[in-house]
């Protein structure tokens, strides 16, 4: 096991009504004007974002509002909301929504704090040295930016999506209540299991050793974020399964499952400039497509590991004579699940063209510049390679 640190500072309001507690909540901590950031509409017609601002008057808190986050955030919204937020001198972000809401309310505490623009930071890796206060009201259980330290978004000039990991993009304070997920509808539910999944797995799959602990902690919550995935197909209220969704989006991604370990998301890193540059690919989805097929390359290089995960997690006999058939069977029972979720399965049907492979590839090695960390280093060849397995 790897010598760690982790700092987990976002205080959680977990269960039934727990977003009513942010205007006390805030108040207590002494904040008094807010910026109230959210997407593009569904906590207006639903009568959440009203909610949230009668609670913060209520405890005498002042706010000012910026909506229009879309999937795959933009900078120019970050940019306008870090204008909005000094010429009204907010003192806090309240982010209202899922995973990109909350990356673009990263981005303007990002740049307010340490008064450089953000796509600047991302590009050239500048970690911050400054904070910004952040709560977060959740309604989607997917990204786990709730309790993360990592922050993505688009540049639409380059296409490029880029991401920056710092403890000082933790929230102060995540409020979580499974019910307000009731009615996201089956395609981006099941999106936001398999980023959940994605989350643990990219953790999971690592050169290192004797990381049992961590290990059983990453089967332990897949195995849970399965079987909820299952019975929240069936039945979207089933609280105890979007409960279980919820707080698996935040342990997925807030270092927990990563303890001991070092990690490089070279799935991710690939995704990126797929949803990067085809702005109507979902992150889940992309992921869905891409983590198969990586997978597929990579399980000669760690097949004890692999064949681990399919005898645990997917209940696959293991094969002591040939434990590569295991492993394969258990991405196999991966992509089979991801299936019963209604993801895609080749870029094809993602809607991604083949004429765009080089491109992409291109993008994501900076022009074979860099190479992507993974079980073996990934320049444009392997890139290409894994592209083929996933169509």
């Amino acid at each position: 096991m790897q010598d760690f640190t982790i700092h987990l500072p976002t205080k959680v309001f977990f269960g039934r009504q727990s977003e009513s507690k942010i205007g006390s909540t805030l108040q207590d901590a002494g904040y008094k004007k807010a910026l109230i950031h959210y997407g593009k509409g569904s906590v207006v017609s639903n009568g959440l974002l009203q909610r949230i601002i009668t609670y913060l008057v209520d405890a005498g808190i002042d706010y000012v509002e910026l909506g229009g986050v879309e999937p795959n955030p933009k900078i120019e919204l970050v940019q306008e909301g870090v204008e909005l937020a000094k010429q009204e001198s907010v003192d806090i972000v309240v982010a209202v929504g899922g995973g990109s809401v909350i990356d673009s309310a990263k981005g303007i505490c990002l740049a307010i704090a340490n008064g450089q623009d953000t796509v600047y930071m991302l590009k050239h890796n500048i970690k911050p040295t400054k904070r910004f206060p952040l709560a977060v009201v959740l309604t989607i259980s997917a990204a786990g930016s709730e309790m993360s330290s990592s922050h993505v978004i688009t540049d639409p000039n380059t296409k490029r999506k880029r991401g920056l990991g710092s403890d000082l993009l933790r929230p102060d304070f995540a409020f979580m209540n499974p019910e307000l997920t009731y009615t996201v509808g089956p395609y981006q539910t099941a999106c936001g299991i398999v980023d959940t999944m994605m989350h643990t797995l990219e953790r999971y799959f690592t050169t290192d050793v004797d990381t049992e602990l961590t290990d059983r902690l990453a089967e332990g919550l897949l195995t849970a974020v399965k079987n909820a995935g299952y019975a929240v197909m069936k039945n979207p209220e089933d609280y105890e399964a979007r409960a279980t969704l919820m707080w698996a989006s935040s342990v997925s991604h807030n270092g927990i499952t990563g303890c001991g370990k070092t990690t490089f998301f070279p799935a991710h890193k690939l995704e990126h400039d797929i949803s990067g540059l085809f702005d109507h690919v979902s992150h889940g989805a992309g992921l869905a497509v891409v983590f198969p097929a990586w997978a597929k390359y990579m399980y000669r290089y760690d097949v004890r590991k692999f064949a681990q995960l399919a005898v645990r997690v997917w209940g696959i006999d293991m094969d002591y004579d040939h434990p590569e058939r295991t492993a394969l069977l258990g991405i196999e029972a991966l992509q089979t699940y991801f299936d019963f979720l209604g993801m895609p399965r080749t870029l094809t049907k993602l809607g991604v063209p083949k004429e765009s492979w080089n491109q992409l590839a291109s993008m994501t090695t900076d022009q074979d510049s860099i190479r992507i960390k993974s079980y073996v280093p990934l320049t444009s060849k392997e890139i290409l390679e894994i592209y083929a397995l996933a169509d």
